[in-house]
């Protein structure tokens, strides 16, 4: 029995110890917190959105005539002035129902005039109408063959930029079938999908920039709306905004090129500091406090707040702009504690 009781006398002598020299071993590990920094300065959004380099326009260009392509230079990624040759068909035929009906129109041009000088005599009124009518019908068919004629040549609409080649040169083609695509690089633009909420906010605000930045390339090229849909997706609920370049972003950028788009959208000014409830520590008087965060750790600070009819609290009293203080679980730190700054989950 007396040995039991000497056995748990020295046990209890050395769990303290023990316990003690663990304490010692464990160091204070610094608790991550997720930090904010006041500010009563306007609030700055900024987003990102990725985007494609378009052209100001593309049209493919076709014949409104059919026939056999017989000239086409379009050489896929050269330059076209505008009113330049890009197509033409075989115009032999086009060419002879032009003459037919050139033919066809002196000859009612003649009858016309010879019954003009015939009529009251032995000519009726209801001749020379006809010979007239027969003179507008060959007028009319003159001015038709010389279109179609003209339709069977393809020219620049505009200073172009030829993309692709749709058909093959002396291939027969259609009316309407598109021959050559081309683009306006005269204006380089972008097009980005933008959410509705987003979206809603920039058309509020005229204080909106935007700035492009290509893959491999640092360059910031600034950005100015051009046009924007007023119907969203059928999907995801956004709408597309078209930006054309401030600037030429140099050589080697077509249409098509992947581009990220930065959006910087400052809003006005608010009344003061505003602080989520996370970041507030009440005293047993319910008086507010902050924990500052400096160097590595967090002091328990005062501040006055006040609630406003917009639901949000705002700082009237405390630490100066720029301070930066415990955004979330503030009342889970006392005051001294070590802390670090919360990066990313798994640290």
């Amino acid at each position: 029995m007396r040995q039991l009781v000497s056995v748990l006398a020295l046990v209890a002598l050395i769990l303290p110890i023990a316990a003690a020299a663990q304490d010692q071993a464990v160091p204070d590990t610094p608790k991550p917190v997720k930090l904010m920094e006041l500010s009563s300065r306007p609030v700055v959004q900024r987003r990102q959105f990725f985007g494609q380099v378009t052209a100001r326009q593309t049209v493919d260009l076709a014949f409104q005539v059919g026939g056999q392509l017989e000239i086409l230079e379009a050489e896929e990624g050269t330059s076209k002035p505008k009113g330049e040759l890009v197509a033409q068909l075989d115009i032999s035929g086009y060419e002879r129902a032009v003459a037919q009906a050139q033919v066809n129109y002196d000859k009612a041009q003649r009858d016309a005039e010879r019954f003009e000088s015939l009529s009251g005599q032995a000519v009726s009124a209801v001749q020379v109408r006809d010979a007239e009518t027969q003179l507008r019908l060959a007028e009319i068919a003159l001015e038709s063959a010389q279109d179609d004629l003209e339709h069977a040549t393809l020219k620049a609409p505009f200073d172009a930029l030829v993309a692709r080649r749709l058909v093959a040169n002396f291939q027969t083609v259609s009316p309407g079938t598109p021959v050559v695509r081309l683009h306006d690089v005269s204006e380089l633009r972008v097009d980005i999908q933008v959410p509705e909420v987003l979206f809603r906010q920039a058309g509020d605000k005229a204080d909106v920039t935007f700035v492009a930045q290509f893959p491999g390339d640092n360059a910031m090229y600034p950005l100015e709306m051009r046009e924007f849909e007023t119907e969203t997706s059928s999907v995801g609920q956004t709408y597309r905004i078209t930006l054309g370049f401030a600037e030429s972003p140099g050589d080697f950028v077509f249409p098509g090129a992947s581009v990220t788009v930065f959006a910087t959208l400052e809003g006005a000014a608010p009344d003061g500091v505003i602080l989520p409830a996370t970041a507030l520590v009440y005293d047993a008087a319910g008086k507010a406090s902050v924990m500052v965060f400096q160097d590595g750790t967090v002091r328990r600070t005062p501040v006055r707040i006040e609630l406003h009819d917009d639901g949000k609290l705002y700082m009237m009293e405390g630490p100066a702009d720029g301070t930066k203080i415990v955004m979330t679980g503030a009342s889970q730190l006392r005051d001294g504690q070590s802390v670090r700054p919360f990066t990313r989950i798994g640290e």
